[in-house]
């Protein structure tokens, strides 16, 4: 026998479970609720996003008043919040609501109209929460086709947030062989690092995560560098960081987009004094000088200093701690890395 009421249910029974759930219809509408616009306030979003959300998604309050208004209960602001966090570590907005909505789902009233469930995510994501860590479970293209960069991206940044060195390592070769240097550093690996920086520095992710993955990219970075065999250009192209510049793996990633163009770089990833710095450029006679400086202020007077002597290189300022009004009229101030590579082979080449 079922435990399905049939008709001869006595009554008694029907009268306690429709008892029972209006009590639990009276609890559900004796809630706090917030307009949709008290809500965005508090998320930091614009009440149109959050509209969208609810409408693709499903990702919205579990009942309208008065008509068309949207009231969101404690549930629901929990549910996106919970999916607030599933985006900053890196998951669209179609796996966010899905994690979301799979964490604390929603009991809509049976008439209440709600949208087709997200797809299924194509790659998996680890979610950090207060509980501990959660695994989105993936599933692999079925057409065979690659990762792509954002998806390249999302993996390195949730394998990096696990401290899982192993696979960090295995995304950067798999990114750098599919995609090439230039593409894994402009598309996979900076907007990483640079989100890594921003968790940080809100107390979201430990300054261990950027050492590791810092690391592994320089590791990789080297191990995309090898020497050409034969170079096309006979001099050599001396790349080299400001003395006060701590961040020398954007010069990495320019020595491999050259090395995978058969144009051969002498890379001092380390910041030098100066006067070390001027002693190896007239040591090395390089065609091309490129100097790095992320930070802001760099002094162009440097370039003075190793233009001194019968030094004929061509001189180059790289990065966005360079100001080009103040840079001497002989330096020229390069684009990102792709341009860069691409300027830099033409310089090398013999052309102006």
């Amino acid at each position: 026998m079922g435990s399905e009421p049939g008709p001869n249910e006595p009554a008694g029974d029907r009268s306690a479970r429709a008892d029972s759930g209006i009590a639990v219809a009276a609890a559900v509408a004796a809630e706090p609720t917030l307009p949709v616009a008290s809500v965005a306030r508090r998320l930091g979003v614009a009440p149109s996003t959050l509209r969208t959300w609810d409408r693709r998604y499903g990702v919205g309050p579990s009942r309208h008043t008065g008509g068309r208004h949207r009231r969101y209960g404690p549930a629901d602001i929990g549910r996106l919040e919970l999916m607030q966090r599933a985006l900053l570590s890196g998951a669209s907005t179609a796996e966010a609501a899905r994690y979301a909505l799979a964490r604390m789902p929603k009991c809509a009233p049976a008439e209440s109209a709600r949208p087709a469930p997200a797809p299924p995510p194509t790659m998996a994501l680890r979610v950090d929460t207060p509980d501990g860590a959660v695994v989105l479970p993936a599933e692999e293209p079925a057409d065979g086709a690659g990762l792509g960069p954002s998806r390249f991206a999302r993996r390195l940044s949730a394998a990096a947030l696990a401290m899982d060195v192993h696979t960090v390592q295995r995304l950067l070769a798999e990114a750098i062989a599919a995609e090439g240097v230039l593409v894994t550093w402009e598309e996979i690996v900076e907007p990483v690092l640079a989100a890594l920086a921003r968790r940080d520095r809100v107390g979201a992710a430990g300054v261990e995560v950027e050492h590791m993955l810092a690391e592994c990219v320089l590791a990789a970075l080297v191990r995309a560098t090898p020497v050409p065999a034969e170079p096309r250009n006979r001099r050599p192209v001396l790349l080299g960081c400001v003395p006060e510049e701590r961040n020398g793996l954007p010069l990495y990633a320019l020595a491999a987009g050259l090395a995978e163009r058969r144009l051969l770089a002498q890379l001092f990833g380390s910041p030098m004094p100066a006067d070390t710095l001027a002693v190896a450029v007239r040591r090395s006679l390089p065609a091309a000088v490129v100097l790095w400086a992320a930070r802001p202020g760099a002094d162009p007077r440097l370039f003075t200093r190793l233009a001194r002597g019968r030094q004929r290189s061509r001189l180059f300022a790289c990065g966005s701690g360079w100001d080009a009004a103040t840079l001497p009229a002989k330096v020229e101030l390069l684009g990102d890395l792709p341009a860069a590579v691409d300027r830099l082979e033409y310089v090398l080449l013999g052309h102006p």
